[in-house]
């Protein structure tokens, strides 16, 4: 075998990756496998490592221990420029003084790309990319979501192992937002490269990722699909970053059939959806999103009242008011969203009211939120 190379399970994995700073710790021994084709998205709050990992792999950061193999090739002592890698920045960091095909023709250039071969490339990824009209422009006139197409198209052209992706919509208005993360979806399915993203908008890696990696402090919380990781987040941390969850105390106690929870005011609510560790007698924490809510007649759910009430267009959002010893602490606020295509009464401020949670789609967590306590429920899928 080849020095440098591993077996085919290499595949492209990031296994036990440390990252230090001195004496301070910023990844403490990361393992992640991405599958070849796929767009995997580093999703987490500023300051949890993933851009850290994004420029390890890149080779713009050292790596203090583990390794990083992309194509069955470890990549840990290969200098940046020579590891076969796509870059596409917050920034686009793209010539001024060069036209959109010039800066597209650059990585070719560094490569001595034959000039025939080096125009049909650069024709196809201008048009996969809807750039070909723009091609004789400065980027001076062309607009942001213009500018990032080339960005793209200068990053896949050479194609690289991988393409990493660091927060590149960032710059853009929200309308252009969602414009291009479809854009990029799209072109990366078409050309099928391995993709690294980063981002911390959660609508944005939900709406683009085949995986989502959830970073907290260096550290991955889940990796899995994105209707996985917001239905049955692994843990509370990633219930409460993906989207928004009102969490409640709870007890398991036996029920006729199999476990309830009973949530502090006393409303019981029988659950099938628990997996094996849950146990009569165990103190839980209740995630209910803001949607598995409804309005049901007293006693038939949790009793509450409307301090606060928002017009969304679609969904009416109403902020709530409950006991707090039914509550787990500092939570920003507790919310339910109603979907006025299917409203029968709509709240006013100050109204009680009583909401059942949906049973077959709450999440129950241990009580110091580490891990779920649903059927199912993987860290890594």
């Amino acid at each position: 075998m080849e020095e440098g190379r591993l077996s085919y399970e290499c595949g492209n994995h990031i296994d036990q990756v440390i990252k230090r700073y001195g004496k301070l710790t910023i990844i403490p021994g990361l393992t992640e496998h991405i599958k070849n084709g796929e767009f995997f998205t580093l999703l987490g709050p500023s300051g949890c490592g993933k851009t850290t990992l994004l420029r390890m792999i890149a080779g713009f950061n050292t790596i203090e221990g583990g390794k990083i193999c992309f194509n069955d090739q470890v990549i840990n002592d290969i200098p940046a420029h020579k590891r076969n890698i796509g870059m596409v920045f917050q920034s686009y960091a793209i010539f001024p003084h060069m036209t959109v095909r010039e800066n597209v023709e650059y990585g070719l250039k560094l490569r001595k790309t034959p000039k025939a071969e080096m125009k049909e490339k650069v024709d196809k990824i201008l048009d996969v990319v809807q750039i070909t009209e723009y091609q004789d422009r400065l980027p001076e006139r062309l607009s942001g979501g213009q500018q990032q197409r080339v960005a793209l198209a200068r990053a896949i052209v050479i194609h690289p192992s991988v393409l990493l992706m660091d927060e590149p919509l960032s710059n853009l208005d929200a309308k252009l937002r969602v414009e291009m993360r479809s854009a990029i979806r799209e072109v990366q399915k078409q050309v099928g490269i391995t993709t690294v993203y980063v981002t911390h908008d959660q609508e944005e890696a939900l709406s683009i990722s085949d995986r989502i990696a959830v970073m907290k402090k260096g550290e991955i919380q889940q990796t899995a699909r994105p209707h996985t990781v917001y239905t049955r987040p692994y843990n509370v941390f990633v219930s409460t970053f993906i989207g928004h969850s009102n969490l409640f105390r709870g007890r398991l106690q036996e029920a006729k059939e199999g476990l309830k929870a009973v949530f502090a005011d006393g409303y019981e609510m029988p659950l099938t959806t628990l997996g094996a560790e849950a146990s009569p007698g165990m103190e839980v924490i209740i995630s209910v999103r803001p949607e598995e809510f409804s309005i049901q007649p007293e006693g038939q759910g949790v009793r509450c009242r409307v301090h606060s009430k928002v017009f969304l267009g679609k969904y009416i959002n109403y902020g709530l008011e409950f006991p707090e010893e039914m509550l787990i602490p500092d939570q920003p606020s507790i919310e339910f969203s109603q979907d006025l295509g299917h409203a029968e009464q709509i709240l006013e401020v100050g109204d009680m009211v009583t909401l059942r949670p949906n049973p077959m789609k709450v999440n129950v967590f241990s009580a110091d939120g580490s891990h779920s306590l649903m059927e199912g429920v993987v860290q890594n899928e």
